[in-house]
């Protein structure tokens, strides 16, 4: 096993570099974007702008945003008295009967890089694919790409007031315009990635369900389809015996090597703010509340069975560590969703967001990646 090192890094995109939708809303964060490279070379990311409204409450009422267009890019802000809240933060408000509404909506806005991934050629200026009154009027988040079959499909997470958290399909010829396919994955299935392609004659997909009744942790899951709209064959990977995460989902689409598919996925674990802290809490049995902490890790799937776990990282490839990867939730966070190989062939560029805030990205060597991972022994 070799120490992986990272060849190149940079923060590429903040709020600040994003013109709000409206004068209402302010940007939180741009964050967890979907990548391709496209037949010019050049880079297209769909990124998603996290916005909250400015005044969400007064004195009566709070107000949470939806989408209400039929084609375009049309907000209404839905009021609620205070007597139905019973509880408020900055991010949302539950109310008493248990269900809850956020004070912040996300769209996507395109990104044009140029060929090396690192430079910023041009922002969308305007909210480049959003939630409709059909489709996740509530919002839409964490696009991922695939290139397959020579188009683009984008998987998203969608918001709704009936459907809760679900996961949508779009696909495009040109990576600019998009027919929307609706719902492939169900309540609270996300972290969807499509492969590039066809595995034993269908297409496949890893997803991440999560439930409120659990005999484990939320983990990986795959899927099979014949036309990429209706799924089947649903397994959880063979995976979680070799981790300790409270959740974990992949990240960007998986990479096809010789040896095996290469999947980069977030993991979580919880810990104390420091040891100081850790220990007192386990002398005098005090609570105190753990941290969120969305690491980066790596693992190396069969190609013929992309269920079977043949070699993983032992730590995380990527921790988050400095300042930009705190959340305005106080986690602390890289999040990859978007992944493209380089010019040379030889490395990888991975897009993460940081913090819930603001995007990343890290040139990594894929030998190195490749040498860095353990192999796993099979349980007799």
């Amino acid at each position: 096993m070799i120490k992986l090192k990272i060849k190149a890094e940079k923060v590429l995109i903040k709020p600040e570099d994003i013109k709000p939708s409206s004068r209402k809303f302010e940007v939180l964060g741009v964050l967890n974007p979907g990548v391709v490279r496209i037949n010019n070379k050049k880079i297209i990311m769909y990124v998603r702008v996290l916005e909250r409204l400015k005044e969400w409450e007064d004195g009566r009422y709070f107000y949470s945003p939806r989408f209400v267009g039929k084609k375009d890019f049309r907000i209404k802000l839905d009021k609620f008295k205070k007597s139905s809240v019973r509880s408020d933060n900055e991010v949302g408000f539950d109310f008493n009967d248990g269900t809850k509404r956020l004070t912040y909506i996300s769209h996507l806005r395109r990104v044009f890089l140029d060929k090396t991934g690192f430079k910023v050629l041009k922002i969308d200026k305007k909210p480049s694919f959003f939630g409709l009154a059909s489709d996740a009027e509530l919002g839409i988040e964490d696009p991922r790409i695939t290139e397959l079959e020579e188009k683009y499909y984008m998987t998203y997470v969608g918001l709704t007031l009936r459907g809760n958290i679900s996961t949508n399909l779009a696909v495009s010829s040109d990576c600019l315009n998009w027919n929307r396919k609706g719902v492939i994955f169900g309540e609270q299935d996300k972290d969807v990635v499509l492969f590039p392609e066809k595995v034993n004659g269908k297409f496949v997909a890893y997803d991440r369900p999560e439930g409120t009744f659990a005999f484990t942790h939320p983990h990986m899951w795959m899927a099979y389809s014949k036309d990429l709209e209706y799924w089947g064959k649903l397994k959880p990977l063979i995976f979680t015996e070799h981790f300790n995460f409270s959740r974990s989902g992949a990240g960007p689409p998986p990479i096809k090597t010789p040896e095996g598919w290469l999947v980069i996925f977030h993991g979580v674990t919880k810990s104390a703010p420091h040891n100081f802290l850790s220990s007192v809490k386990k002398f005098f049995k005090m609570h105190i509340e753990e941290k969120e902490t969305y690491a980066v890790w790596a693992a190396l799937f069969e190609l013929n069975n992309p269920r079977k776990l043949i070699a993983k990282s032992p730590k995380p490839i990527l921790v988050p560590k400095k300042a930009e990867n705190r959340s305005f939730e106080d986690k602390m966070v890289i999040f990859p969703t978007g992944i493209v190989t380089d010019l040379d062939k030889k490395h990888i560029l991975l897009y993460s967001g940081l913090g819930d805030i603001s995007i990343g990205v890290q040139k990594i060597l894929i030998s190195d990646l490749m040498k860095s991972l353990e192999r796993v022994e099979e349980k007799k």
